[in-house]
């Protein structure tokens, strides 16, 4: 039997920490559509396509996104321990499933430096449908996201001028109300939410807001109150006043929507490292003429794909998440 160096030890505990700190990421639905399988000295991510919602999601665009976020965790965790991450996006050409692989490159560098400052973040991140205050978010702060989005390969538009807040807030409405006509769409939204308490994938009926006629929302929330057991407060009150930004890439390809995962969860990251909040509101992105026309409306040069709300807001309860024997393979001979 070969003696395993400690140096060897020590990375494929690291790789183990960060498979796990990758299922921590946020998904659609919370679907958590990713599996995560370990060799020694490499990590791959492969979509999970049995969990891909055939309605909202027909593309995948939205799981391929929920596997980048998936991935920038595990970066994050791996710089946190020293480690620059090597990252191969689709290394397989011939299908879409293996989305990365990450081995070990060399020493620490000043861009591992930066994400494992937020390590400590990944578990205090969550997706809050509070009330948010009215606070604008300042622009240094608003700087910094648009740096940490740009760093990823994406663009992060803040929402400014007042007649932009007006088309987010309109088009957010429209694309809310036609997908709640679709009935296949709701049945959808019912199987993903859940108040079953053993249940550990789905939104949870503890972290939604009840609801009924007093949401007063300008910018739409999604209504994932489908059994009217939600737990927090009716009145959410989401303005087109407050903070909202939207964050696009320059394609529209698979690669650019993984990538568009990874710069989400950074700007996510960076959110909760300054203490405030944020909300995903996708419908807009989700209705393929309404994303047509806030492309076209806010004079984006790429695609958007999530519009984010943002401030000050009481902690949210968390999501659960799957098991991990259900989520992570692992070979210590290298042979998956």
């Amino acid at each position: 039997m070969t003696a395993t160096s400690p140096a060897s030890a020590s990375r494929t505990s690291a790789m183990r920490r960060a498979a796990v700190r990758a299922t921590l990421a946020p998904s659609v639905h919370n679907t958590q559509p990713w599996r995560i399988h370990i060799r020694p000295d490499e990590l791959s991510i492969r979509a999970d396509r049995s969990r891909q919602l055939s309605v909202l999601d027909p593309t995948g665009r939205q799981l391929l996104i929920s596997c980048g976020c998936a991935l920038m965790n595990a970066r994050v965790s791996l710089a946190c321990d020293g480690i620059t991450a090597a990252v191969t996006r689709f290394p397989d050409r011939r299908t879409t499933e293996l989305v990365a692989t990450v081995t070990c490159g060399d020493a620490g560098s000043s861009e591992s430096a930066d994400l494992a400052e937020l390590d400590g973040f990944v578990e205090q991140r969550q997706t809050n449908r509070r009330r948010f205050s009215d606070e604008p978010v300042p622009e240094d702060v608003l700087e910094l996201l648009e740096t940490a989005a740009c760093l990823e390969g994406a663009e992060l538009f803040v929402v400014r001028r007042p007649e932009d807040r007006v088309t987010v807030a309109a088009l957010s409405q429209h694309a809310d109300d036609i997908q709640n006509l679709n009935p296949a769409y709701r049945a959808e939204l019912r199987a993903w939410t859940t108040d079953d308490p053993d249940r550990r994938d789905g939104v949870r009926a503890a972290t939604v807001p009840h609801v009924d006629a007093g949401a007063d929302d300008e910018v739409r929330i999604r209504d994932f109150d489908a059994r009217g057991t939600g737990g927090l407060p009716t009145a959410t009150h989401s303005s087109r006043n407050q903070t909202m930004v939207v964050l696009g890439t320059t394609g529209d390809t698979a690669e650019e929507w993984l990538r568009a995962g990874e710069a989400l969860e950074r700007v996510l990251l960076e959110i909760a490292r300054h203490g405030y909040a944020a909300s995903p509101l996708t419908q807009v992105t989700e209705v393929p003429t309404a994303r047509a026309q806030l492309r076209r409306e806010l004079r984006m040069i790429g695609y958007p794909h999530v519009l984010l709300r943002i401030g000050h807001a009481a902690p949210a309860p968390a999501s659960r998440r799957r098991r991990l024997v259900d989520v992570l393979v692992e070979d210590p001979n290298g042979a998956l």
